[in-house]
């Protein structure tokens, strides 16, 4: 019941910001309304007056804000102010579409998850202590944009080969390619979670008696997996709700009449009623996942971890490789190299003679719509769209952490529910548009996933039997945070936010490219895969720069944790020592 209560509180709270939005962004729903269905009439004061007598908003924002859940207790989400219809339709109807979607989605993530730690389950099934093998491979996937993949698939599959539909929504044909484009990066981040964190389960006592007593390969893996799923279910909830309201340029670019493009349209447009109805479902969305995943994870679990008797997951001490971190020096010397030679050249210059030019010694990279040399804008939107996502990503780091250890379940929830494109357009409309506003848009939100992962793992590493015996001998909190805890929590969250370094470059020019970030025509790495998606077709390489720059970034990520997990492999001590 606490935990209930807490989330219906966090849900009630968001939806009060969003119905004071007005008053905190210094706008008038008035003023709205009268542009959308009275563009002929001046904007005079008694024309105003009398839209707020004919709507309700002559009252004060507080008796909007009182009403608002009466009416809500009768299944009335309000009328829009855009189109002066009810809400509750077409808000249900965006969410069976999204749903829908998110539902193909996730079965594409779960295939690509389960291929990626496939290899890992074998070798764990054949008692091959080999480290895990998905890192680089799933940390490119994951740092593809998913409005790219869903551009270059109806360019392949739905122009030139003709074999699906690319836009529109109405039959199981029409879900393929968005499916496709959202399901395949949130596997590739399943699937290194799991992959990540499988050979710890194979290196467990169970284990090894279990390949001694001739237990079937089969069956060692599926123990092995069930092992490792309580700490991956918290995630799992979260890409549920993230490919339901996150799909937004996904659902713009294939013309999906789903939930999260019906909210950013309502947000744009300043529609109150109709974005309040789409966050509410999506928060009573988040709610029920994150319910229904803390539900399972304690059901795997079983009464181990209340009795305090449930083994730390503890990676096998890998062999000295020096591939990783070989290959992450090379690959950030090639980067840094491209940047330099990128960096003597000017971003803003434009040669109407070579619009769309394709690749030469004069521009390397090629040019793009207006002109302008990609590897000059490459180079110099480098340092904005990197150094700002690292920061972002030790920010959110710091607050998953935090948060997750003192399990602010309902919190977490409500801000993965949030796509950072409505929190930018939040955020931007209090403090004004900007590159700032635009860091504290995406990190407001970004922190959810780490917060769910550190939750599942702390609550496992204080279930720990080596905890419950320093505990008896007497070691204080700080003791076994520090000693017992932390070493178990810390290394795969850090994984886990090296991880999204490349996505949150993604969300923060994304907002930029809604004019919520840096102002035109600054140089950043998803502003150009939006300004050159029209013409990808024509010029690919206006595409490819942005987008094989991220999955270098993603590439570079995972070959740097690999080879600081292969340098520092967590050492275990004996209770009340050290």
């Amino acid at each position: 019941m606490r935990h209930l209560a807490g989330r219906l509180t966090a849900l009630l709270a968001v939806v009060a910001v969003i119905g004071l939005l007005p008053r905190l962004t210094r706008t008038d729903p008035a003023l709205t309304i009268l542009r959308a269905r009275y563009a002929d009439r001046p904007p005079t004061p008694e024309t105003l007056d009398a839209i707020r007598a004919e709507t309700g908003l002559d009252g004060s924002p507080l008796d909007a804000l009182a009403d608002w859940p009466a009416r809500l207790l009768r299944g009335d989400l309000g009328t829009s102010w855009v189109s002066g219809q009810p809400v509750a339709p077409d808000a249900i109807s965006a969410l069976g579409v999204s749903l829908t979607l998110m539902g193909a989605s996730l079965a594409v993530s779960l295939l690509v998850a389960a291929a990626l730690a496939t290899p890992t389950l074998r070798r764990g099934a054949r008692r091959r202590n080999v480290p895990a093998g998905a890192g680089t491979t799933a940390a490119v996937l994951a740092a593809l944009p998913e409005f790219l993949i869903a551009a270059v698939l109806a360019a392949v599959v739905a122009v030139r080969l003709d074999l699906l539909p690319a836009l529109g929504w109405g039959t199981p044909a029409h879900a393929v390619l968005p499916a496709l484009a959202l399901g395949v990066p949130a596997g590739a981040l399943l699937g290194r979670l799991l992959d990540d964190a499988l050979p710890a389960a194979f290196a467990e006592p169970w284990a090894r008696a279990a390949s001694a007593a001739g237990l079937p390969g089969h069956r060692t893996a599926r123990h092995a997996l069930r092992r490792t799923l309580p700490g991956l279910l918290p995630q799992l909830g979260l890409i549920v709700v993230g490919l339901t309201g996150g799909a937004v340029a996904v659902e713009t670019l294939c013309a999906i009449p789903g939930l999260g493009g019906t909210a950013l349209a309502a947000a744009l447009a300043q529609d109150l009623p109709v974005l309040q109805g789409c966050v509410l479902l999506l928060l009573l969305l988040g709610t029920a996942a994150g319910l229904a995943a803390r539900l399972a994870s304690r059901t795997l679990l079983g009464p181990a971890l209340g009795d305090g008797a449930l083994p730390a997951l503890v990676p096998p001490a890998a062999r000295a490789r020096r591939s990783p971190a070989v290959g992450a020096l090379l690959l950030a010397a090639l980067f840094a190299a491209v940047v330099l030679a990128g960096l003597l050249r000017d971003p803003l210059h434009i040669d109407a003679a070579a619009r769309l030019a394709g690749p030469s010694a004069a521009h390397p990279f090629g040019t793009d719509s207006l002109g302008r040399d990609i590897l000059a804008r490459l180079a110099h939107g480098a340092a904005r769209t990197v150094l700002t996502a690292v920061a972002v990503s030790a920010a959110t780091l710091l607050l998953g952490l935090a948060l997750g250890a003192v399990r602010a379940g309902a919190l977490t929830e409500t801000a993965n529910a949030l796509p950072a494109i409505l929190t930018g357009l939040v955020v931007a409309g209090i403090a004004g548009p900007g590159p700032w506003s635009a860091a504290a848009a995406v990190t407001a939100v970004a922190w959810a996933p780490l917060a769910a992962h550190t939750a599942a793992l702390y609550a496992q590493e204080r279930a720990a039997p080596h905890v419950a015996a320093a505990r008896a001998l007497g070691a204080g909190r700080l003791h076994l945070l520090r000693r017992h805890v932390l070493p178990g929590v810390l290394p795969p969250v850090a994984r886990h936010a090296a991880l999204r370094v490349p996505a949150l470059a993604l969300a923060l020019a994304s907002l930029g490219f809604l004019g919520l970030g840096a102002a035109p025509p600054s140089p950043e790495w998803g502003r150009m895969l939006s300004e050159n998606l029209p013409y990808a077709e024509r010029a690919p390489w206006s595409v490819l720069a942005p987008a094989i720059a991220l999955a270098v970034l993603g590439a570079l990520a995972a070959l740097t944790t690999a080879a600081v997990r292969g340098r520092s492999p967590r050492k275990t001590t004996a209770p009340g020592l050290g």
